[in-house]
C-alpha cells in the first residue's frame, strides 16, 4: 500500500499540472473485481497489475473528466482517449501522463489540431484549423509555429514559408486573394529584407523593405514589361549573382517544395487542435495581424513567381518582343514606404549594364588578392578555423583572475599558440576542418580591451563561435582583404597584411591607453589578433573590430571620408545598395545639435592626435546614414504615445533650430527607458543636446523606439541635399531636399604607417597631381586636412 501511495502521489502531482485538480487518483479507495471506486467519487474500470492500473482502463474523474486507454503503472501511457467536461477531447498517443507522440486534439471553440506532441506541447509537424476556419500546417516548436509552414486565412489569403516563435519569419511567399504576391525575406512577421512583389495586373517591384514597408532602392517594371530574371535585378541592383547572397536573411528557395513534403505519417490528418488549460497559445494570426505583417500593395506595384514558390531564373530567351512603350523601367528609391528618387531607364541598357557588371565582377574576383593566399582552402575551413581558436583562447584566458595588464602583456612573448589536428588531440576537439596551426597575440591585453568596453566573454565567444557560423562579406575597399559578420551584426573580422599586424602590436599600447581615457573615442575597436597557419605554411592574420552599423535601424548610405580628392569618386554604374562611396560622391550636408557638434569635433581631434603620434595616414570616416521617411509617411505611421513633459520645447536659444523635427523626437534621457546593453561600438555616457538645455538625451524613433544617443550612435542631424551643378541625367528626380537623418560613424583603417614606402608614393603623386589633392601626404596635414573637411564640407555649423 505505500509503494502505491507513492506512486499515485507521484501521479498526482503530474496529473495537477496536466488533467486539473480532478485528476489526482485517491488511494483510498473500495476495490472490486477489475474496477476501484474513490471517496470523491473518482472511479477507474479496468486491468490491474498488482494494485496499480495497468492494461486497458477507463478513468472517470469527479468532475466529469474521462480517460479511456492503455496504462502502465498506474500511469497513463500508450494510446487513448481523453474527454474533458468543456467539450475537449484529445485521442492518441500518451506517454508518463503527458500527451507526447501523435495525436488529435479537439479544442471547446471548436478549433482542432492533429500531429505531433511533447510533453502536452504541440511539437514537430501537425495541422491546424482555428475556429475561424484559419488554418496551418507545418512545423511547431513549443507550441508555437517554427520551421516550414503554409497558413491560410479564412479570406483565402496564404503564405508558404518560414517561421519562427509563431511568426512569419525568414523566406517566405505571400500570396493575396486579390491576385498580388509577395516573394522575399520576412522578419517577426513582418516583409523585411529582399524581395520581389507582383502586383495582380502584371506588374513587378524588385527591392528592399524594412518592418512592412520599401526601404531603399528598387527596379519597378510596369505591367506589359518583359518579365525580368532574378539575375538580373540582383546585378542592376548591385547584388551578387548568386542568389543566396543576394537575398542573405533567407534561406530555402524551394519553399513550397521543401513544406509540401511532410513526414511519413500512416495515420490520416484530420483536422485538430488546442484549448487553454493544455496548450501553450493558440498560435492564431488575427486579422489585425494578418493585415499588419501581409498588407497587400495592390494597385501600384514583383519577378516571375512559378507554381514551386520560387524566383525564376529562367533567361529572357524566347519571350516576347516588346512594344517601345514597354521598354521602359523605373529605378526607385524609398525611405520607409515614401518614394524619393525615381529614374526612368531603358530595359535594353539596364541589361547590358548587368551583364557589364558581372564581367567586371568576375574580373575583380580574379583579381582579388585573397584568391591567391587561399588557392585551394575555401573560406569555409578558414571561418571554422577562426571559430575554433577564438573559442580555445576566450576559454583558456577567462579564469584567469582580473588585474591590469602588464608591460609583459604586450611582449613578443605574449602569445598562446596550438596545433589543431581534423582529428582532435589531448587539448583541442576533433573538427571537420583541415590541419591548422593557431596563434593568439597579446591575449591578456585584448581581454582588458573587451571588458574595457564592456563585453561579456560568453556572449563575445557566442556571437563568433556560436552555431550559427559567420558570413562571409565582399570586401568594400581594394585590400582584397577576406571579411567575415558575426551573425548578430556585432562584430567584423577581417585578414591583415603581415606589415598592418606589425603596425597593431607597435601601436598596442598606445592604443590601449587611449581608448582607456577616451571612452568616446570613434577610432575602430579592437577586439582580438589571430593568425592561423594552413599547410604549406600559409598564413592567414585576422583582427576582429567592432561592426559600426550594428544597428536596427536600416543604413541607407554609406561613406567612407578621407578629405581627399584624388580618386575618391565612385563609378556611377558600379554604385548598388550596399556600395561604400567617396568624398566626391557625398551630395549632403549635415546639421546637428549645437553641443553634439562639439562633442563631436572634441573627441575627432583627441582621436587625430593619438593617430598623428603614432604616424598614421589613410584613416577615414566611416559614415553611415539612416534616413527618416519625409512628410508624406506622417499618415502611414502612427504617432507615438508621448506624455506632454516628453515633448521639446518649439524653440532653442538664441533662436537655434531645434534638432530633430518630424522624423523623430529628442527627449530627455531615462536610463530605464533604453536598451544600455554594452554593444561592439557603444562605450561612452549618453551625451547632451543644447536644445534640451545640455541636458542628456535619447531619441525617440517612430516604428523602432526610444535609443540612447552616444557618440558615433544614434545621432540625430539633418541632411541638406546639395543640388548638383549640372543635371546631366535628366530623367533622374531627387523630390525632397532635407531629411531628418540618423548618424552612425567612427574611424577605420587606422594600420597604415607613413613609412619610406608612402613617402615615395606622396612624392611621385604630388608631382603628378598636386599635394593638397592626393590621400597620401605626411600624417599632420593628414590629420588637418581630415579635420577641417569634416567641419567645413560634411559637418558644417549652422548658417
Amino acid at each position: 500500500m505505500t509503494r502505491l501511495k507513492t506512486l499515485f502521489d507521484e501521479e498526482s502531482k503530474a496529473n495537477n499540472e496536466q488533467l486539473g485538480p480532478s485528476s489526482c487518483i485517491n488511494v483510498e479507495s473500495v476495490e472490486r473485481l477489475n474496477e476501484k471506486a474513490f471517496p470523491n467519487g473518482d472511479l477507474y474500470v479496468g486491468d490491474f497489475k498488482e494494485i496499480l492500473p495497468h492494461g486497458k482502463g477507463k478513468y472517470t474523474w469527479s468532475d466529469g473528466t474521462v480517460y479511456d486507454g492503455d496504462w502502465e503503472a498506474g500511469k497513463m501511457a500508450g494510446k487513448g482517449l481523453l474527454i474533458w467536461p468543456s467539450g475537449a477531447k484529445y485521442n492518441g498517443d500518451i506517454s508518463g501522463g503527458y500527451l507526447h507522440g501523435f495525436g488529435a486534439f479537439t479544442a471547446s471553440d471548436g478549433s482542432i489540431y492533429e500531429g505531433h506532441w511533447r510533453m502536452n506541447i504541440r511539437h514537430g509537424y501537425g495541422k491546424k484549423q482555428y475556429s475561424n476556419s484559419d488554418i496551418y500546417e507545418g512545423e511547431w516548436k513549443e507550441g508555437e509555429h517554427e520551421g516550414k509552414g503554409i497558413y491560410i486565412w479564412n479570406n483565402g489569403n496564404k503564405y508558404t514559408g518560414n517561421w519562427k516563435r509563431g511568426k512569419m519569419h525568414g523566406r517566405g511567399v505571400m500570396e493575396w486573394i486579390n491576385g498580388d504576391h509577395y516573394n522575399g525575406c520576412w522578419f517577426n512577421g513582418f516583409r523585411h529584407g529582399n524581395g520581389i512583389y507582383q502586383y495582380a495586373d502584371g506588374g513587378y517591384y524588385f527591392g528592399t523593405w524594412t518592418r512592412g514597408l520599401k526601404d531603399g532602392k528598387g527596379l519597378f517594371y510596369p505591367a506589359g514589361s518583359k518579365r525580368p530574371s532574378l539575375k538580373k535585378c540582383c546585378t542592376s541592383l548591385g547584388y551578387d549573382n548568386d542568389h543566396k547572397t543576394a537575398l542573405p536573411q533567407c534561406s530555402s528557395l524551394h519553399l513550397e517544395e521543401d513544406i509540401v513534403k511532410k513526414p511519413s505519417i500512416k495515420r490520416s490528418l484530420s483536422e485538430k487542435i488546442s484549448v487553454s488549460g493544455v496548450l501553450k497559445g493558440s498560435g492564431r494570426m488575427s486579422s489585425k495581424t494578418a493585415e499588419s505583417s501581409g498588407l497587400s500593395d495592390s494597385g501600384r506595384e514583383f519577378v516571375h513567381h512559378n507554381s514551386s514558390g520560387t524566383f525564376s531564373f529562367d533567361s529572357d530567351a524566347g519571350q516576347s518582343e516588346l512594344q517601345e512603350n514597354t521598354a521602359v523601367i523605373y529605378e526607385r528609391e524609398y525611405m520607409q514606404g515614401v518614394m524619393i528618387k525615381e529614374r526612368i531607364r531603358d530595359y535594353n541598357k539596364l541589361s547590358k549594364k548587368a551583364e557589364k557588371k558581372t564581367k567586371f565582377h568576375a574580373k575583380e574576383t580574379q583579381k582579388s588578392s585573397c584568391v591567391g593566399i587561399f588557392k585551394g582552402h575555401n573560406s569555409y575551413h578558414l571561418m571554422l578555423n577562426l571559430q575554433l581558436g577564438i573559442r580555445y583562447t576566450v576559454g583558456k584566458i577567462t579564469p584567469v583572475p582580473k588585474r591590469e595588464v602588464r608591460a609583459a602583456d604586450f611582449g613578443d612573448r605574449a602569445r598562446i599558440t596550438m596545433f589543431f589536428p581534423k582529428k582532435g588531440s589531448q587539448f583541442t576537439p576533433p573538427h571537420k576542418s583541415i590541419d591548422f596551426y593557431w596563434k593568439d597575440y597579446c591575449p591578456m591585453v585584448f581581454r582588458h580591451l573587451r571588458e574595457l568596453f564592456k563585453l561579456d566573454a560568453a556572449e563575445y565567444m557566442m556571437s563568433i563561435c556560436g552555431d550559427d557560423g559567420l558570413t562571409e562579406i565582399s570586401s568594400p575597399g581594394k585590400s582584397g582583404s577576406l571579411f567575415y559578420l558575426s551573425h548578430d551584426d556585432k562584430f567584423v573580422i577581417k585578414t591583415l597584411k603581415k606589415s598592418e599586424l606589425k603596425v597593431l602590436l607597435k601601436m598596442l599600447p598606445k592604443y590601449h591607453n587611449h581608448v582607456k581615457e577616451h571612452e568616446n573615442t570613434l577610432i575602430t575597436k579592437f577586439f582580438g589578433l589571430h593568425r592561423i597557419t594552413l599547410p604549406e605554411r600559409r598564413k592567414v592574420r585576422f583582427v576582429v573590430m567592432g561592426n559600426m552599423f550594428c544597428t536596427e535601424l536600416r543604413i541607407h548610405r554609406r561613406y567612407d571620408l578621407k578629405g581627399s580628392t584624388h580618386g575618391r569618386i565612385t563609378d556611377k554604374d558600379k554604385i548598388h545598395e550596399n556600395t561604400t562611396l567617396k568624398d566626391l560622391d557625398l551630395s549632403y550636408e549635415f546639421h546637428m545639435d549645437k553641443s553634439l557638434r562639439e562633442f563631436l569635433f572634441d573627441q575627432i581631434a583627441d582621436d587625430c592626435a593619438f593617430l598623428k603620434s603614432q604616424q598614421i595616414i589613410d584613416y577615414s570616416l566611416l559614415l553611415g546614414l539612416h534616413f527618416r521617411a519625409p512628410e508624406p509617411l506622417d499618415g502611414l505611421v502612427e504617432p507615438p504615445n508621448i506624455s506632454p513633459n516628453m515633448q521639446s520645447s518649439p524653440a532653442g536659444q538664441d533662436g537655434e533650430v531645434l534638432f530633430p523635427s518630424k522624423g523623430f523626437v529628442l527627449l530627455a534621457h531615462e536610463p530605464s527607458s533604453v536598451n544600455t546593453d554594452p554593444g561592439p561600438h557603444i562605450r561612452g555616457r549618453a551625451l547632451r543636446a543644447f536644445s534640451l538645455g545640455n541636458q542628456e538625451v535619447d531619441i525617440l524613433v517612430p516604428g523602432t523606439g526610444r535609443l540612447r544617443v552616444q557618440l558615433g550612435v544614434n545621432m540625430p542631424a539633418r541632411a541638406n541635399h546639395k543640388l548638383p551643378q549640372d543635371e546631366s541625367d535628366s530623367a533622374e528626380v531627387e523630390l525632397f531636399e532635407v531629411y531628418d537623418v540618423i548618424l552612425y560613424m567612427g574611424i577605420i583603417d587606422i594600420l597604415q604607417e607613413y613609412n619610406a614606402k608612402k613617402k615615395a608614393e606622396h612624392a611621385y603623386k604630388s608631382v603628378k597631381f598636386g599635394h593638397t589633392t592626393i590621400s597620401v601626404v605626411e600624417p599632420e596635414l593628414y590629420a588637418n586636412r581630415f579635420t577641417n573637411f569634416l567641419k567645413q564640407k560634411v559637418f558644417p555649423e549652422q548658417p
